[in-house]
């Protein structure tokens, strides 16, 4: 955590505030954003300020994609790929070449007036690109993204997490596991960059679909909705695909009771971990006590080498 806390003005709607010699315009701080908790956006500002430090690292050098609820979690939101104009100078961007769609200037968290900035455009969750700006086409890591279908318990996501972790240490591939914030659980592997996009998909792909045939009665990987079995985890890879995104570590969620995507501990997720015990309140708190329990997703030298199985 960074030594000094960064505390976000009481009293105001808007403020410049000074941010690590930055200057950052911070508006409608006083603006309800969960009616029901009676937390605000500035409030919403203080919990990123106070995490930065654990989750910077893991936004920088990434495009970020952009989902604004300007009225707040039970409000409309949308999605915005390009970075807004006017931006202060200091906004690093990301180009990427989407094809027909010309390139995309996305913005980058690359420090704590970065993340301020794009948290009060109405960002509540951010999603960053698998890739660094670098090779955008290469991750450093792959994932599973399990969601629970109709039907399917919070006790059957911690199941089918525990079933992935047993094969993937079986395949000698360390994995991290965090909680969505939402619904189910996200399972992370570090990987040596080396491998594109679409080969990541493949064996992702390949992996969900041999654990869904093994515990058919638990996990399915049937994309479609209307074929997906009742009561089953989705063992979902597709998030692996070229373009999509998932909430990052530490992203606050727009769920009534503002629950945050947390990373935890295997021996966690045996001993019945619960999606209700993060939240905008206590996590703070809990990243001082543990520090960074995904460490090992920024260590360049503790990751699989997937191109030795494509």
């Amino acid at each position: 955590m960074s030594a000094s806390r960064l505390l976000i003005p009481r009293g105001h709607d808007h403020v410049v505030l000074a941010v690590d010699g930055r200057e950052v315009r911070l508006t409608n701080l006083r603006k309800i954003f969960w009616p029901q908790l009676g937390l605000t956006k500035g409030d919403l500002l203080q919990y990123y300020a106070d995490v930065s430090a654990i989750l910077v690292p893991h936004l920088r050098d990434r495009a970020m994609v952009m989902r604004r609820y300007p009225n707040g979690a039970a409000g409309e939101s949308f999605f915005m790929k390009r970075a807004p104009s006017p931006r202060p100078a200091w906004i690093e961007l990301c180009s990427i070449d989407h094809g027909s769609r010309g390139v995309i200037d996305f913005p980058m968290v690359q420090d704590r007036a970065s993340l301020l900035w794009i948290v009060n455009l109405g960002c509540i969750d951010l999603n960053q690109w698998y890739a660094r700006k670098d090779d955008v086409n290469r991750p450093d890591y792959l994932h599973f993204d399990l969601d629970p279908g109709p039907g399917a318990t919070f006790d059957r996501v911690r199941e089918t997490a525990i079933v992935v972790h047993e094969a993937l240490a079986g395949l000698k591939m360390p994995s991290l596991v965090k909680t969505t914030g939402s619904k189910g659980m996200h399972v992370c592997v570090p990987i040596v960059r080396g491998p594109e996009q679409q080969d990541v998909w493949l064996f992702t792909k390949a992996l969900a679909t041999e654990l869904a045939s093994r515990h058919p009665a638990l996990m399915t990987a049937e994309y479609r909705v209307a074929k997906r079995p009742h009561g089953r985890v989705l063992l979902d890879y597709n998030q692996n695909a070229w373009g999509r995104t998932l909430a990052s570590i530490y992203s606050v969620r727009p769920r009534p009771d503002a629950t945050v995507s947390t990373p935890v501990t295997w021996v966690d997720v045996a001993r019945g971990v619960r999606i209700e015990d993060f939240t905008v309140a206590k996590v703070p708190a809990r990243v001082r006590a543990l520090g960074d329990l995904w460490k090992p997703l920024l260590d360049s030298r503790r990751r699989f080498d997937l191109g030795r199985y494509l």
